[in-house]
């Protein structure tokens, strides 16, 4: 539960256009749908996948590294790791547990199935869409696990793209299908004012003297 007597007090803070700017881009945030990158090998791949989240207004990013465990290249992701929420996973079974447990079919993106085409794709279903390894793509566990496919339409020689570019590419086309929509895919009020402390936290420098004012008055 959200002090929203706090809240209020950090806000002060706040410029009044860094508070607009909050409640701007809150209102097109969404849990609707989530992300989830597999073993990514190059930094600059998943930096620019969370980048990407932000832009679209996805609120939750799930990094699986079994293997390859790095982090984020903070010049590809330009700030984006502040504002969008990154679950760390050490194996890809239980983040798939874990995004099935909370209601998120799994949607294995992929040109070598041949589901859905990204046109066709029911936006109306939770749905967590997985990233594989640049040159291995997506693994067994995730195949095996997943509810469906979604590919890209493609007409050329090339029968993949950059998994940073797949990204942006399904991201912005699900999100305008989904905000076009009557599906309730906004956060929760609770959801946004959690998300406007955190924020808080984030912005501004004395945070943590401010607080220990705050509980001292």
């Amino acid at each position: 539960m959200i002090d929203l007597n706090l809240l209020e007090h950090l806000e002060s803070y706040l410029t009044e256009s860094r508070k607009e700017r909050f409640s701007k881009v809150l209102l097109q945030r969404t849990k609707h749908f989530t992300v989830a990158t597999e073993d990514v090998y190059q930094l600059h791949n998943t930096s620019a996948v969370i980048r990407s989240c932000d832009v679209f207004g996805i609120q939750e990013v799930h990094i699986v590294e079994e293997i390859n465990s790095k982090r984020i290249d903070r010049e590809i992701a330009m700030g984006a790791q502040k504002w969008v929420d990154i679950n760390r996973h050490h194996s890809v079974k239980a983040a798939i547990s874990e995004l099935k447990h909370n209601g998120y079919q799994i949607v294995a993106t992929t040109p070598h199935e041949n589901d859905a085409m990204l046109h066709d794709f029911d936006v109306s279903k939770k749905s967590c869409f997985f990233f594989g390894r640049e040159t291995q793509g997506l693994s067994q566990d995730v195949i095996d696990e997943a509810d469906c496919f979604l590919k890209i339409p493609m007409s050329g020689f090339t029968e993949s793209l950059n998994i940073s570019v797949s990204a942006a590419i399904i991201l912005q086309h699900v999100t305008t299908k989904l905000k076009q929509s009557s599906i309730k895919w906004q956060l929760t009020e609770a959801e946004q004012q959690e998300k406007r402390l955190d924020w808080c936290k984030k912005t501004i420098k004395s945070y943590e003297e401010i607080i220990k004012r705050y509980y001292q008055a």
